[in-house]
């Protein structure tokens, strides 16, 4: 550890931060470039801000996931349901946040059907894509997240799971009710929202399951009981809550991709009129947006034992917060960090983390966001940051993605 942390909280690097919310670099960099790796008491937690730290210890299979391992106090237990803990690990948590044995018990057959469905899906996320952008194609504006960038993901996973098209209305619903369980700061309204939506998706799918038992169909859910039934050692409850798992991580965060990586090229006209000139830019893209405005600030590990990282001795059971959009701006890892540059080629981002956890959704999003960028400038190329277009990022901390964009054509 080096030099004095020009912040005092891990919360002041968040959307609780009126400056890190309007620009989460004015907080991340002084922090990187004056203690890169900062023990934060109030948190009992190590926040690591190096690129080389974040991605060794991410790849590093050996550290723990589960916050239920840190000590008390810590930022790891922070979302933690203390009551729960007598549960067995894959009844009350899923495989975000579990450690062995049950999270590999558990990923490698969720994982291995979800990775098919999502290899022959192009063709259907094409589909979606153009329906969505039909229904906002004769608007002289519209809301990029709540009209384009909130759809498309949701659409997406349901068609995958299998859910009825006749109940998208309401699958949306409670997909939205059940992302706020992400916001520490609910008001009793969204509270009440996001358990009605608990409690209806549990038994959307507990229904959806049984009926796949007796008729398979050609989706995921049907490929979980399948699995079930040649002996996937997986419960009912531990397919439910992972399923969840997938729509929460993968609807919020493929949204703000989507919308912040359409925001970067329109204030970078530029980068706009590059990858309009050359398609095959279309990957590089997304990952340049990935690296320079990502939808996730930060993930974590617990300490398995005594040892140092970036030079400072912690202990077992500590907690350590990695910071993903830092690292991803780090000039020791990249030329010109702060340049948003869609020809970009070389260290890679870790937005996704990386080792046994990373993220499970990534090549999913990622296809989304291909199958998006490869038409919407094409059908929008007089699209332009409408006077009232200014951009209402969401106050929910450790995220980074707008609540509103409009956009006029």
């Amino acid at each position: 550890m080096t030099g004095e942390a020009p912040v005092k909280s891990i919360l002041e690097l968040s959307a609780f931060d009126p400056v890190a919310k309007a620009d989460p670099h004015a907080r991340l960099k002084p922090l990187r470039e004056d203690c890169p790796v900062w023990r934060d008491e109030s948190t009992k937690s190590w926040f690591i801000s190096r690129y080389a730290d974040v991605r060794g210890v991410v790849n590093d299979r050996t550290m723990w996931r589960s916050g239920e391992r840190a000590e008390q106090g810590s930022f790891s237990r922070f979302l933690l349901d203390e009551s729960r803990l007598h549960e067995p690990p894959g009844e009350r948590q899923s495989i975000l946040t579990m450690d062995e044995p049950d999270h590999s018990r558990i990923r490698t057959p969720l994982s291995k059907a979800f990775y098919a469905r999502v290899a022959k899906s192009r063709p259907k996320i094409d589909a979606i894509v153009s329906d969505v952008l039909d229904s906002v194609a004769d608007r002289k504006a519209f809301d990029l997240i709540g009209d384009v960038a909130i759809p498309i993901p949701i659409i997406t996973i349901a068609r995958i799971l299998g859910v009825d098209d006749q109940r998208l209305s309401e699958f949306r619903d409670w997909s939205e009710g059940v992302i706020l369980g992400l916001n520490p700061v609910r008001t009793p309204d969204e509270t009440a929202h996001m358990e009605r939506s608990q409690a209806a998706m549990t038994d959307y799918f507990t229904e959806l399951m049984t009926a796949r038992r007796v008729k398979a169909e050609d989706d995921l859910v049907s490929d979980m009981v399948q699995l079930q039934a040649e002996g996937a050692p997986l419960s009912d409850t531990e397919v439910r809550t992972n399923l969840l798992a997938l729509l929460v991580g993968g609807n919020l965060t493929t949204t703000d991709l989507i919308g912040n990586g359409v925001r970067l090229f329109l204030l970078h006209p530029e980068q706009k009129a590059k990858l309009v000139a050359d398609p095959t830019l279309v990957p590089q893209a997304v990952e340049e947006i990935l690296r320079f405005e990502g939808p996730v600030d930060i993930t974590g590990r617990v300490m398995p034992e005594d040892r140092t990282v970036g030079g400072c001795p912690m202990k077992q059971t500590h907690s350590v917060v990695l910071g993903l959009r830092a690292a991803n701006r780090d000039p020791a890892a990249f030329e010109r960090p702060d340049e948003f540059d869609i020809s970009r080629k070389g260290t890679p981002h870790v937005s996704f983390g990386g080792g046994s956890h990373i993220c499970i959704g990534a090549p999913l999003a990622r296809m989304e966001a291909a199958s998006f960028f490869s038409t919407f400038f094409q059908r929008f190329p007089t699209l332009h940051i409408a006077e009232t277009g200014e951009p209402q990022w969401r106050a929910l901390p450790f995220f980074r993605g707008m609540e509103r964009f409009v956009v006029a054509v």
